[in-house]
């Protein structure tokens, strides 16, 4: 985990670059505002939104009021009512999007992709359920049934994350995966959701990628090197990753009131995972030299 001081160092350079390359970007809507200045800076609270990922609090609130504002109120001397930053962290989902993207890990030869479902309530409140009203949907894991969001993910055998999308509960996980994998190189492994032979055709063809799946139990079998199959093995790569961003970085829990904040703790719950100095990754053993 990094210390405060890093992770505030690491955000603050990138706000100083972004911010004013953001700043000549906005569009005016032909009114007149008033340009008061917040207590906060933008740094300051993206910072402690991603912070909240790595010190395992269940709820922001009680991370906000009993450790941010007891511990940390020398580091930050302009800290505001709970209910003020609030109504703040909208502003910095853009920001934080951005920062994601300048995390991300290094493109190698081997990538993992795959797929979790977000909850956003529980299965008895679907009906009554009104803040994700038309946004979210019902779909189905290999376990039960769920109401909320996909979360896509591809991670390269560093365990370093290398893209994400967010879909409706009810899509098809092949469907996003040509604009997850557009920037990847090489072999990608996926699990059985992503068999598709017009898929892996045309990922080759355009983009030069060899999508390696496993079978389902009515397909016949196939000719795999064994390295393919050794490394379709080692899948689990992407779901150790998926654990620890739900029990780890928290990003999913049925508290949400509002479609944004939920962006912006799975941005951040995102960006937080990045920054984690340990993550599943393979071990490669390098190759011995050829006898004279």
């Amino acid at each position: 985990m990094l210390s405060l001081e890093d992770l505030f160092c690491r955000v603050d350079d990138f706000c100083c670059v972004f911010e004013p390359q953001w700043q000549q970007q906005l569009l005016a809507d032909g009114f007149r505002h008033r340009c008061r200045c917040r207590s906060l800076r933008l740094s300051e609270i993206m910072t402690i939104v991603i912070a909240f990922h790595q010190w395992r609090y269940r709820d922001f609130k009680t991370f906000y009021t009993q450790h941010v504002c007891v511990y940390w109120r020398s580091a930050f001397p302009g800290l505001v009512s709970y209910q003020r930053f609030v109504e703040w962290m909208p502003s910095v989902l853009l920001p934080l999007c951005v920062y994601l993207r300048c995390c991300f890990g290094k493109h190698h030869r081997i990538s993992f992709i795959d797929s979790t479902s977000i909850k956003v309530c529980h299965n008895r409140r679907i009906n009554s359920h009104k803040v994700f009203a038309g946004l979210a949907a019902r779909g189905k894991t290999s376990v039960d049934w769920f109401f909320g969001f996909k979360l896509h993910l591809v991670v390269n055998d560093q365990g370093e994350l290398l893209n994400f999308s967010l879909s409706a509960g009810n899509l098809d996980d092949r469907k996003p995966v040509l604009d997850l994998l557009h920037r990847v190189v090489g072999k990608v492994f996926g699990d059985k959701g992503y068999v598709s032979q017009p898929l892996a055709e045309k990922l080759l063809k355009t983009l030069g990628i060899h999508l390696v799946t496993k079978l389902r139990r009515n397909m016949k079998n196939r000719l795999m090197s064994l390295v393919d199959r050794l490394l379709l093995r080692k899948r689990a790569i992407i779901e150790s990753v998926i654990d620890q961003l739900k029990n780890i970085s928290q990003i999913e829990h049925s508290r949400h009131r509002s479609p944004v904040n939920f962006l912006v703790n799975l941005v951040s719950g995102l960006v937080a995972y990045c920054h984690q100095p340990k993550k599943p990754s393979l071990e490669f053993e390098p190759a011995l030299p050829a006898a004279a």
